[in-house]
């Protein structure tokens, strides 16, 4: 049903003024379109709302019985117009995004402090997918924006490097590799290693970057998830190839972590929005918080 918001406007200001000219005065129209936008509501009600005299002007008993909604259906309108535009210029509101979790554990929750001490009364409601799953969140509006894995993804969605993680070599203190600070690839070899798994989105990378290497690897261990591979070298498992946000200082204080080179494999997260979506305000001043500390990012 169309609304005649037009209508009922004209209808209330007559009421106001006991007078058309005055009324047409108050909204800045001429006293025919008032007239006009006056009989088009009562033409869409079906009743007259206003008696107009030659002297006088009166509502009808249908107007009287009226008034008090239309007076209430502009307040709400009103106040509803206004806090959209009050929380727009303050950026208040909800965000949903969607990321891969270890940016959820690892990078997300920094961000996160400090968009709540820009914004205190935002909630933010974080979507921790894999891969496939942060892409579709953000194609299917589930999820303002997200942050994922760089990858080929559907043509409506934009994606903005965010962050470089190369793989690292996570091993005990008491392991040989634990004194170097480097390490080639090549010297993995014999060793019992933990990898990660064919479902893992990491090793499609990793058989790509080592493919023409010719290494001799021997995966003693394959996890899903890098958190277990950490896991698993803290009891004295093995050592374990994982992404470098894959480990948290402090969490283990018995392990090190040694870069890996020739080749240096890394993965590239990126920032990914629908093209040309426009972004709600709360999530708008997320997205630009996101870019603007890209410096700061973990190393």
């Amino acid at each position: 049903m169309k609304i005649d918001v037009l209508g009922v406007q004209a209808f209330v200001a007559i009421a106001d003024h006991k007078s058309f000219r005055r009324a047409a005065s108050e909204l800045s129209i001429t006293q025919t379109a008032l007239s006009r936008r006056l009989q088009n509501l009562e033409s869409f009600l079906g009743v007259r709302l206003v008696e107009r005299t030659t002297r006088s002007v009166a509502l009808t008993p249908p107007g009287d019985s009226f008034l008090p909604q239309a007076r209430r259906l502009l307040a709400d309108l009103a106040a509803a117009l206004t806090e959209i535009r009050e929380t727009g210029k303050a950026q208040r509101g909800d965000v949903t995004l969607a990321c891969v979790p270890t940016i959820g554990v690892h990078y997300l929750p920094q961000i996160l402090q400090r968009y709540s001490a820009e914004h205190p009364q935002n909630r933010v409601k974080v979507l921790d997918h894999s891969s496939g799953a942060v892409a579709q969140a953000v194609l299917t509006r589930e999820a303002e924006f997200g942050i994922n894995i760089a990858e080929s993804h559907p043509p409506t969605l934009q994606s903005i490097p965010l962050l470089q993680d190369d793989f690292v070599l996570i091993c005990r203190d008491d392991h040989p590799f634990a004194r170097r600070r480097r390490l080639p690839w090549k010297q993995l070899e014999g060793h019992r290693l933990i990898f990660p798994g064919a479902s893992s989105n990491n090793r499609p990378l990793l058989d790509h970057a080592l493919a023409d290497q010719a290494l001799q690897l021997s995966a003693f261990y394959e996890v899903q998830r890098s958190s277990t591979a950490v896991g698993l070298v803290a009891a004295g498992a093995g050592i374990a190839v994982v992404p470098r946000l894959a480990w948290q200082a402090g969490s283990y204080p018995s392990l090190r972590v040694v870069s890996l080179h020739t080749p240096v494999v890394g993965r590239t997260f990126s920032l990914l929005s629908r093209k040309g979506a426009h972004l709600s305000p709360a999530a708008q001043a997320l997205y630009d918080l996101i870019l603007r500390h890209r410096e700061d990012l973990p190393a």
